[in-house]
């Protein structure tokens, strides 16, 4: 059984991981550029995980519409937000990140939780 909140939280991830996807997708060099931050040396890298923001906020979308249905998928975007925190906070220990991604990973670190609670939340036993 889902709750209210379970698809509130995956449409808010919709909109963040679709907005900032589209975001760097289209304004990447500005941000980049804002944050005083020396870009890749290819828009394709940056153009790429944009992308991939896009298809994961589909997906959300897709989990905020019938969440027991798409329950799975859940755990597909625990790995996302798992694998930016990890990646993020293990550079930032080491002192070797710009300030640029830390405050989306403190988000991220909150998805996380909320996505394994969603997940546990939809359980059918």
């Amino acid at each position: 059984m889902s709750s209210f909140w379970v698809r509130v939280v995956f449409m808010i991830a919709a909109i963040y991981d679709g907005g900032l996807g589209l975001a760097f997708l289209f304004f990447g060099s500005d941000i980049f550029r804002i944050a005083n931050v020396t870009p890749p040396n290819d828009l394709g890298y940056i153009q790429f995980p944009a992308l991939l923001l896009v298809v994961f906020a589909v997906m959300f979308f897709h989990i905020s519409r019938n969440p027991p249905k798409h329950r799975e998928l859940m755990l597909y975007g625990a790995g996302l937000k798992a694998s930016y925190v990890g990646v993020v906070f293990w550079h930032q220990v080491r002192g070797g990140i710009p300030m640029l991604w830390i405050p989306w990973a403190w988000v991220d670190l909150v998805s996380l939780i909320l996505f394994l609670g969603a997940w546990k939340r939809t359980s059918t036993s």
